[in-house]
């Protein structure tokens, strides 16, 4: 890769004088990139994969990404972190992340002191709040492996920024009203309760972790939604539709006929 964001000095573009300074240019190798990375890339249609480079170039435009100690950031993790931001707003073409600044990437996984190596280091991934607010922190390694296995329905960078769609409104209550402002949160809750009695109780194919609380949840199921939309279809079908009208998308659907058209 080439490096550009280096030579511009990791900095975010702002708006001068009421001009916009320029997007990063697309860099030869970065379409390769998600092609072999992102499942969801390759499932677009060309004249979408073009809108996915060019949302990609806004929001590495107004948001940093950055390395902790020890972490050198790469033209490669810029994609993958905003690949992580694009896909669950992609039926939202003007949706813009206000509520995000800046991305920290740190070498592994870490505590709620962002320290890595300790016995308490066990977050991969955490959006900041109080002093930390318009932040996000990922461990790289686990940045990357969400996206070299596509099948276990995990990925941390989705899962964060699900939260932020899910903070949006003002409440990361594990109901995105920016979303689905014209709905009732009731139904959707009650299926919430449900699953997690089943996860309790049964293996269902979804992590423990959505147990946690309401938030979880959300993050948990999207992460699923968009890594294996077809078995969530097939093993979760209220969930599936849930997740797509939340998300204004039939992802099943979308990857079956990607499929094909090859």
């Amino acid at each position: 890769m080439a490096g550009i964001f280096k030579r511009l000095g990791q900095r975010i573009f702002r708006w001068l004088d009421g001009e916009p300074l320029p997007l990063p240019e697309w860099q030869p190798g970065w379409s390769d990139y998600l092609q072999d990375k992102v499942v969801f890339y390759r499932t677009l249609t060309d004249a979408d994969k073009e809108t996915f480079e060019y949302r990609v170039r806004h929001f590495l435009a107004t948001t940093a990404v950055e390395g902790g100690i020890q972490v050198r950031v790469t033209d490669e993790d810029r994609l993958l972190v905003a690949a992580s931001a694009i896909i669950p707003v992609w039926a939202f073409p003007d949706w813009h992340y206000f509520n995000v600044r800046s991305v920290f990437l740190l070498p592994g996984l870490f505590n709620a002191r962002f320290e890595c190596g300790e016995k308490d280091s066990l977050i991969s991934g955490m959006v900041g709040t109080g002093p930390m607010a318009g932040k996000l922190a990922l461990s790289k390694p686990h940045l990357h492996a969400g996206f070299d296995n596509a099948r276990d329905k995990q990925n941390v960078g989705i899962h964060e920024f699900a939260h932020l769609v899910d903070g949006a409104d003002g409440s990361l209550d594990g109901f995105p009203e920016r979303m689905e402002s014209y709905r009732v949160s009731e139904p959707w809750f009650a299926l919430v309760k449900h699953k997690v009695e089943e996860i309790e109780k049964k293996h269902t194919g979804i992590s423990d972790y959505a147990t946690v609380n309401h938030a979880e949840f959300f993050a948990v199921a999207s992460e699923y939604f968009f890594e294996r939309p077809e078995l969530m279809q097939k093993k979760h079908p209220q969930l599936y539709q849930w997740l797509s009208e939340f998300y204004h998308i039939n992802l099943a659907e979308q990857y079956r006929s990607a499929r094909r058209s090859h």
